[in-house]
């Protein structure tokens, strides 16, 4: 059929897999949680063929509109919010509840694509990098204050997008320089942290000055760098010390492992870990897993949902899940790399991200390799704020492309 041609049909077929397999799941933990996500995927895709037949146009001209709505919303939580699990970061209707981050989301990679798109962009120019920046931070920083500290991690997917445009690489090393040090001085000797920094230093210098130039610039900014990384190290511990105790305990599992935590914040972690190990090869069965139909992990519809996966359907099922997601993810880039307009393309680099950052985060987190910080997986996790906003993006990324398959230029 013609009207059917430029609709990414591998896309479409691995969205609908993803979410039938979350209501599955779901269904398996809480059959009336099962009922309501079938319902959400029903909307979403209800709203999805509303964005099909809207004009293309309408997410560019609107995206400051829905940008700034989206901020509004999150600004809305500090007076009108509800909140849940210790965080006021939800609207509640009645029987019903809305997490407004999942869609300021949406705004801030539609203004962000809009601002990127515009002719008189230039990365290297420091006005337009920081206004750029901008458009990330405002949300950032309301997500911040809120405090969501999950959400605000998700935020980087766009300097990721900005990355593609051009920005340096630098930018990545110096965040994961700086939380690696903030990891390590936690658990090390702040002092041995800066010995190394040193001895690090040191080493750039005499590099730089038998091999490049004895610029001053240049020794400025190492400078500038030891001092900083040095601060950190230092007030690293300070700040766990800080936090409040269930977020400190979060941390420090990563190194006292959760059993030192089994009945605080390590409960969840251990077992999530024995309901994934007991799996084995094939799982034990749909709906024959013991944890989950034991009701032992908090949460195993929503952040928790992959400790199903691997309990029931085992390491194979878990493989071909984690195949799927990053088949779609790799999909989502693929496509944005080859679109004409440079809108689609950070719009689609930014939602590829963003699945990215939360698939990562999430598995990291149910393993044991991440503290818990409350990232959904896409489409997967119950909540139909979460699946309707991952799903407008879907829909209105798949129709950017359909349109710029479909066009003459």
């Amino acid at each position: 059929m013609k009207w059917a041609e430029g609709i990414d049909k591998l896309g479409i077929t691995l969205y609908i897999l993803l979410c039938v397999f979350a209501i599955i799941n779901i269904y398996s933990v809480k059959e009336e949680l099962g009922q309501k996500q079938l319902i959400f995927f029903g909307l979403s895709l209800f709203v999805g063929l509303i964005i099909f037949l809207m004009r293309t146009k309408f997410f560019e001209n609107m995206s400051a509109v829905i940008y700034v709505g989206g901020v509004l919303l999150l600004i809305g939580l500090f007076p009108f919010g509800t909140e849940i699990l210790g965080q006021k970061n939800w609207y509640k209707f009645g029987g019903f509840t809305m997490q407004p981050v999942e869609f300021a989301k949406i705004g801030t990679a539609l203004m962000l694509a809009n601002y990127v798109s515009n002719p008189d962009f230039n990365i290297k120019n420091t006005k337009s990098l920081y206004t750029a920046l901008a458009i990330i931070a405002i949300p950032g920083v309301v997500v911040l204050m809120i405090p969501d500290v999950g959400s605000l991690l998700v935020f980087f997917a766009f300097i990721m997008a900005l990355y593609r445009e051009g920005l340096s690489g630098w930018v990545f090393g110096v965040i994961f320089t700086f939380a690696a040090i903030f990891l390590i001085s936690i658990a090390v000797n702040p002092l041995y942290i800066v010995l190394s920094i040193l001895l690090i230093a040191a080493v750039l210098i005499f590099l730089n000055y038998y091999r490049i130039s004895w610029n001053v610039i240049s020794i400025s900014r190492i400078i500038l760098t030891i001092v900083m990384l040095s601060a950190l190290s230092f007030a690293s511990p300070y700040i766990l010390t800080k936090l409040p105790k269930h977020q400190r305990e979060r941390v420090e599992v990563l190194y006292k492992g959760e059993k030192a935590f089994r009945d605080t914040s390590g409960y969840n972690l251990l077992y999530s870990k024995t309901a994934i190990g007991s799996g084995g090869l094939m799982g034990k069965g749909y709906k024959q897993g013991s944890v989950t139909q034991g009701k032992f992990v908090p949460e195993q519809e929503t952040d928790y949902i992959f400790c199903t996966v691997g309990e029931e359907w085992g390491f194979v099922g878990s493989v071909i899940l984690i195949l799927c997601y990053a088949v779609f993810i790799g999909r989502i880039y693929y496509l944005a790399e080859n679109q004409k307009s440079t809108f689609n393309r950070v719009f689609g680099y930014c939602f590829a991200s963003i699945l990215l950052i939360h698939f990562t985060i999430n598995l990291g987190m149910v393993m044991g390799l991440f503290p818990t910080v409350g990232i959904p997986l896409p489409f997967f996790s119950y909540g139909g704020s979460s699946l309707l906003a991952f799903s407008i993006m879907t829909f209105i990324f798949f129709k950017l492309n359909y349109a710029d398959k479909n066009s003459l230029v």
